[in-house]
């Protein structure tokens, strides 16, 4: 994490934003008064590496704001639902707040681990102003079985990142459609290649947070979902197939090799210039136009992901997407309440958006249209904020993260090249099936 960038703001800057705002409010509300009179010293927050970044932003404010410390614990983001299991099982109960993957939702809350957050967010409604979230992202991020037991704090979405420079050396255009896509990528490839550049840096590597965001690119704008309205795997759709198909034929103009690159590898190849296009993240973006790690400064531009098929308009599936929730178990849930409606706030939101290497990408509509956003990274915010119309979820169901570790297995043969499409999504849908019972 940096300290300032470029048309963001930097630490000292924070009594200068609403960030400064919000924690003066948190101090001279009754929660900080409360919490001297009964000595609650300290609280310790469960976060994925990812956003480790932005969860000391939020706990700096904090602690300012009550003089509780704040403790840390990062773990790799697909340690979280292990992590919180084993502290519950264990009975050392160490969590009072996590972020997690919003697929893990309802594993969590039947796992009794979730705290249900209904009646404290209608109690405070007022100060959390709900209707301010991005309405694709709310839903999906925070209610399960009409109950609401999470507040959002990480919009991830993707878009389309191209280098302005080989894209016009080699009289590509910005393309629109993933057919397009793939004839630049493999005209790019076949040109320069010889000289360690290519059409693409496609993340493959086995993880479902990864491998799947980059094959939901293509299921959500080919216009498909994963599930049908009944709830069943709706893998076996000709829109499933055809998204499958245009990421295999996409592989040999790939950065080598698919199946070993991920989210880190495909950026380095993008901002060192090795890749003329890459799928990702929004904040991408900031990590691009840092001009002492990036040499593609200036030389960049993102548009919203491709289409395909029929599909005329853009829509982002919602590719990771962290939200803030309170263990059951905890002793200091009023402290812990205070904490995640700080961190999913929406000035709190805009210091994170604006700040390089806090991992946050929009959540807040008023966010999404500051023009302090727009100014941090205009070309991002407008990609954003075309895209996030029918935004399509991931399944959240108690069985999603097993259903999604079947998808991520098949999806990871298929890039290696053993199996073909039809047969890792025939083995994928089989295997949803028998899990949704």
């Amino acid at each position: 994490m940096t300290s300032s960038v470029k048309g963001g703001f930097s630490r000292r800057d924070v009594m200068k934003t609403g960030l400064a705002a919000a924690a003066a409010t948190l101090a001279a509300s009754p929660f900080a008064t409360l919490a001297r009179a009964q000595d609650v010293k300290s609280i310790t927050v469960l976060v994925s590496q990812p956003q480790a970044g932005g969860a000391k932003i939020v706990a700096d404010a904090y602690t300012a704001a009550t003089g509780i410390a704040v403790e840390i614990v990062a773990v790799p983001l697909d340690q979280i639902q292990q992590q919180l299991t084993l502290d519950a099982q264990s009975g050392a109960k160490r969590f009072d707040a996590f972020d997690f993957w919003y697929v893990s939702k309802g594993a969590l809350a039947e796992d009794g681990i979730l705290l249900d957050l209904t009646d404290l967010i209608e109690r405070d409604k007022a100060e959390i102003n709900p209707d301010d979230y991005i309405p694709s992202i709310y839903g999906p991020y925070s209610i399960y079985k009409d109950r609401q037991v999470a507040l959002p704090f990480d919009g991830d979405t993707h878009a389309l990142f191209y280098n302005t420079e080989i894209l016009a050396r080699n009289g590509v255009e910005p393309h629109k459609t993933w057919d397009e896509l793939l004839a630049a990528a493999k005209k790019i490839t076949e040109a320069e290649s010889k000289d360690g550049i290519y059409g693409i840096a496609m993340i493959g590597v086995r993880a479902p947070i990864l491998n799947i965001s980059i094959y939901a690119n293509r299921l959500a704008n080919y216009g498909g979902t994963f599930l049908t309205e009944e709830g069943r795997s709706a893998l076996d759709s000709e829109a499933a197939l055809a998204a499958a198909e245009n990421l295999m034929a996409t592989v040999p103009y790939a950065v080598p090799t698919p199946a070993e690159t991920g989210f880190e590898q495909a950026l380095t190849a993008f901002i060192s210039g090795k890749a003329a296009m890459t799928e990702g993240w929004i904040d991408l973006g900031t990590y691009a136009e840092d001009p002492e790690n990036s040499q593609v400064a200036g030389k960049w531009a993102v548009v919203p992901l491709p289409v395909g098929g029929s599909v005329t308009a853009s829509r982002a599936p919602l590719n990771a997407g962290w939200t803030l929730g309170i263990s059951t178990y905890s002793q200091k849930q009023d402290a812990a309440w205070e904490f995640i409606k700080l961190a999913s706030s929406a000035d709190m939101g805009l210091k994170l958006i604006t700040t390089t290497g806090s991992g946050i990408d929009p959540f807040r509509i008023s966010n999404l249209n500051d023009p302090r956003y727009a100014e941090f990274n205009p070309q991002v915010q407008k990609a954003a904020a075309s895209s996030l119309n029918g935004a399509v979820g991931w399944p959240d169901g108690p069985q999603s993260p097993r259903m999604l570790e079947a998808l991520s297995e098949q999806l990871a043969s298929m890039v290696a090249g053993e199996k073909s499409p039809k047969e890792a999504l025939d083995a994928a849908h089989a295997a949803w099936e028998r899990l949704l019972g």
